[in-house]
């Protein structure tokens, strides 16, 4: 039987890694994919062995397998040289069946394969992406990153706020310009009048809106826009029934986002027909900053008009994700 070596990081994996243990299997009977990692590196281990299992899943002939290492013992470095090669060709002596041949697309390759006294098979196609170019900017790459590894990237932003303070139109319209996917609120569908609702349909708006999010996160579509959480649904609930709304888990878990930006009330009122009065309003702005302090939520706060709202919450995503509308 002839047994390929494939080693690397794998931090994270991507596309450019499955076409090489790809082509690997068209020269081996068995190809060994060595999953090396650092004792500081914050990507875990079990992670990343997790993704590899799960993307060759169906091919037998692939073996992941993981290797955790001290950097005070083994050079944690990607430039490729004859003394740092020695040292990891004793580690795959020592860890790993008898090799037959290591395919890389690396200068190291020809030095393990030298100190091993086996072949080298040099993956003959030009390197497009690199995993240290998708830690830097996963959403630049995104058409890099396998379907597996985007809910470790994949972000949900959450944009908050009292009534008449542009939520609905902020969320579509980020949603556009980032070419990505929002959930609008549930409340509007369910509630035609802020001030016809009742308890019941605060628990049919809490599990319609997680369940809405729930159905786009599967999207994977680098980031998600949400419009309003459980946190002003349960703020809902103590300003017009005095009463606390629990909801299950799953409603919870649904609702957590990476990002919430809450836009305050001092945008103009306009009143729709279907909103509370301008007093009330602002009375609920307080409730809802009382329940995400509650809640432990730590929101960005946003004020200005409704240009300067847009401009700063882009920024903001802008600056934090790396993501360019």
């Amino acid at each position: 039987m002839r047994r390929g070596l494939v080693l690397g990081k794998f931090m994270p994996i991507h596309s450019g890694h499955i076409n090489l243990i790809e082509f690997a299997t068209t020269k081996c009977d068995e190809v060994i994919v060595w999953i090396c990692v650092s004792n500081k590196e914050t990507m875990t281990a079990d992670l990343r062995f997790k993704w590899v299992k799960e993307i060759f899943k169906n091919q037998p002939k692939i073996v992941p397998i993981l290797f955790e290492y001290d950097e005070a013992l083994f050079p944690n470095t990607s430039e490729s040289s004859t003394s740092v090669s020695k040292i990891w060709s004793e580690a795959i002596k020592k860890h790993l069946p008898k090799i037959d041949v290591i395919i890389s697309s690396e200068k190291y390759g020809d030095y393990v394969a030298e100190y091993l006294e086996i072949e080298h098979i040099h993956y003959p196609l030009p390197r497009q992406i690199s995993a240290t170019e998708i830690r830097q900017n996963p959403y630049k790459n995104w058409g890099f990153v396998p379907e597996v590894v985007k809910p470790y990237y994949f972000r949900k932003i959450c944009i908050l706020g009292t009534e008449s303070t542009g939520k609905s139109t902020l969320t579509k319209k980020l949603a556009e310009v980032f070419k990505s996917e929002y959930v609008s609120e549930a409340g509007r569908d369910i509630v035609e009048n802020s001030n016809t609702c009742n308890a019941h349909d605060l628990m049919d708006i809490a599990q319609t809106h997680a369940n809405l999010i729930l159905q786009k996160s599967k999207k994977l579509d680098r980031i998600l826009f949400i419009d309003t959480d459980i946190n002003i649904t349960k703020s809902y609930s103590k300003f017009l029934f005095n009463q606390e709304l629990y909801v299950e888990e799953w409603i919870e878990e649904a609702n957590k986002c990476d990002l919430y930006i809450y836009l305050d009330n001092d945008a103009p009122f306009i009143q729709d027909g279907t909103r509370l009065s301008e007093p009330d309003r602002n009375t609920l702005d307080g409730f809802h900053k009382t329940q995400l302090k509650r809640a432990g939520i730590d929101y960005h706060l946003i004020q200005g008009d409704w240009n300067e709202r847009f401009e700063k919450v882009y920024q903001l995503i802008v600056e934090r994700f790396g993501i360019v509308g």
